[in-house]
């Protein structure tokens, strides 16, 4: 086959492709309300982090004097922004159409009014939010004897940055609005390996350490000062019955002062790791612990074989340290 009979085997290549789409609704989003712009949610959290940490991301010599026009602009591009994207989620989950199909129905109005609404109230929270984020931080710092400083965990450390987004996007969630909260977690998801739900409950001065491969599922609930480390898992027991068990407690809560370190699987609903516990790495929980207890899994028996030659081996025995 040459690159003129690839052409003429275009349009049956095409219509194949249309065929296939038709034939599969779960698949296709086709003359119905637009879905909110992934890259225009994306593009607000960089700015939130630059309303949330000024002068350290975005433009750089904000001083004393020119801070409120700074944090003036954010604001106006972050309203324009958000307002758009909040209005087409509610419009999604109305079903109303986007722009092609443009109605002055009462229930776009509705829509519209109620978008205002939340880009206002979310706004407003963002004050108690920086000051939650402040104990993160401070929780990264003192929690990390490797960090030299504040500025390096908010510059460098990927449980913060995820933290930052659950935080602001646990906001969107609280006051219904559909798919924008998820879009915000799992692009921190997608940067930093760490899968927070918008739903979940953080208490202050939260500290992820390393992060990656940490799961956090929508109904956990953590308490103040609590520390984990990577590939933790905070999950459900019974996934495989999938929407049956929407809206229920299926993940677990963690009560203040705990350690989690990494490896451990802690799973249920009803699973309660009780206040200043530690849980030891590799574990798998799904019963609850109570207060101030330690978990930990029995080591494995390790076994050595000296592969050297007799003749080369000495009497000194070998002092093997993990």
């Amino acid at each position: 086959m040459n690159r003129n009979d690839l052409n003429h085997r275009l349009p049956a290549i095409v219509q194949s492709l249309v065929d296939n789409v038709m034939a599969e609704p779960r698949m296709k989003h086709l003359d119905r309300v637009f879905l909110p712009s992934r890259d225009a949610i994306i593009k607000s959290i960089d700015l939130l982090r630059q309303l949330i940490f000024p002068g350290y991301f975005g433009k750089l010599g904000i001083t004393s004097e020119n801070l409120a026009y700074r944090l003036g602009e954010l604001t106006i591009e972050l309203t324009d922004i958000l307002y758009d994207q909040v209005r087409c989620c509610l419009r999604y989950r109305e079903n109303i159409p986007g722009e092609n199909g443009e109605s002055t129905n009462e229930r776009c109005a509705e829509c519209d009014a109620e978008a205002a609404k939340i880009v206002d109230t979310f706004f407003s929270r963002i004050p108690a939010v920086r000051d939650i984020l402040a104990t993160d931080v401070q929780a990264a710092f003192e929690g990390d004897p490797a960090a030299q400083s504040t500025d390096e965990t908010i510059f460098c450390y990927p449980g913060l940055f995820a933290i930052f987004v659950q935080r602001l996007a646990h906001e969107f969630y609280k006051l219904a609005v559909p798919l924008l909260p998820r879009i915000m977690t799992e692009h921190a998801h997608s940067r930093t390996g760490i899968d927070i739900h918008p739903g979940a409950k953080l208490g202050h001065s939260f500290f992820i350490d390393h992060g990656t491969g940490v799961v956090i599922g929508e109904t956990t609930e953590i308490g103040k000062n609590v520390k984990i480390y990577q590939g933790v898992t905070l999950g459900a027991l019974a996934p495989a019955f999938g929407q049956l068990l929407r809206g229920q407690k299926r993940h677990p809560t963690i009560e203040d002062d705990v350690t989690i370190y990494a490896g451990a699987t802690i799973l249920g609903g009803s699973t309660i790791i009780g206040q200043g516990a530690v849980i030891g790495g590799n574990v798998f929980i799904t019963s609850s612990v109570p207060p101030l207890n330690q978990v930990s899994a029995e080591p494995p028996k390790l076994k050595y074989r000296d592969r050297r030659p007799k003749s080369a081996r000495s009497e000194i025995v070998l002092d093997f340290q993990i």
